[in-house]
């Protein structure tokens, strides 16, 4: 799966728990948030100040590992 700044939070999540890991680093606990199931990747971030580019990147990165 190839993880784009639109897709939804919980919809990768839900697709590669793994990947749950950088979204820690940048200081997002979404995995329970309500606001995955609703929010982007990119609104994410923005709300915590995170580079929603080096996040996709990393994830991609891991599930191309």
């Amino acid at each position: 799966m190839q993880v784009t700044k639109d897709m939804i939070i919980g919809d990768v999540l839900d697709a590669n728990p793994e990947l749950a890991v950088y979204l820690q680093e940048v200081g997002m606990g979404c995995m329970g948030c309500p606001g995955s199931r609703a929010k982007t990747l990119a609104e994410g971030c923005e709300k915590h100040g995170a580079d929603v580019d080096a996040v996709v990147a990393k994830m991609n990165q891991h599930a191309a590992d």
